[in-house]
């Protein structure tokens, strides 16, 4: 059965991998971003996650069965050199921005017979990393917010779960992965023996998003290489 889904960021990383694996799943695919995808059959709505904008989603059908909420940020740098810009523009990206689109959805969310929402957060919550700490505390703020909302709209059969990735090959990171030495570097990190790609991502969104899921709800999933949770000798 056909499902209405917004993808928020679906013009390039992970959230195209989501919304090109929904359609050729059979479901309609609504987008919003500043950027339109360059995916057929998606239909694509203005919004920008630093100036969000609630009237932006009203064109979108009066029932939403699921919403993915894929913008994200790597900024890396020692603490000393982080501003207070840097913290507030990172939690309005990844925090307030999520904040802004389900608070809107809300009322076509509860129309659905089971809706789901999932967000995003990263394997630096649950590891700690050198130089994390200003998209670490966002996203951390993130599976705090999953947790909550789970609990307070399962009674409206609306389902919150969270993907916490690794380094994933996206736009994103390609500073990270500039280089066949970084590529190797990455992969040597991670005890499945490579970093991560947008599919991989994107498998477990769609899945979390489908009827397969319909149990799964306030859950934090680390998709990620086993970083997250194994130590090699």
């Amino acid at each position: 059965m056909s499902k209405n889904i917004l993808v928020v960021g679906a013009s390039s990383g992970i959230g195209y991998e989501i919304a090109k694996s929904l359609i050729s799943k059979g479901n309609t695919v609504f987008s919003a971003s500043r950027n339109q995808p360059d995916i057929a059959g998606v239909t694509h709505v203005s919004w920008d996650a630093q100036n969000p904008d609630g009237a932006a989603f009203a064109s979108l059908p009066d029932t939403i069965d699921g919403l993915v909420y894929c913008p994200g940020t790597i900024n890396l740098k020692p603490f000393h050199r982080l501003s207070q810009d840097d913290f507030k523009n990172d939690f309005q990206l990844n925090v307030l921005g999520a904040i802004s689109v389900i608070q809107t959805l809300l009322p076509k969310l509860k129309k659905s017979d089971s809706a789901s929402v999932v967000l995003f957060s990263t394997v630096a919550v649950k590891v700690g990393m050198g130089f994390h700490a200003s998209v670490a505390a966002s996203k951390g703020a993130i599976e705090g917010l999953t947790l909550s909302l789970a609990a307070e709209l399962a009674p409206a059969k609306i389902r919150v779960n969270c993907v916490a990735p690794s380094l994933t090959d996206t736009p994103l990171a390609k500073n990270l992965l500039s280089s066949d030495e970084k590529k190797e570097a990455s992969n040597k990190r991670h005890p499945i023996g490579r970093y991560g790609t947008s599919a991989d991502i994107a498998n477990i969104s769609t899945f979390l998003l489908g009827d397969e899921a319909s149990w799964i709800t306030g859950q934090i999933f680390g998709v990620d290489g086993g970083m997250g949770s194994l130590k090699m000798m």
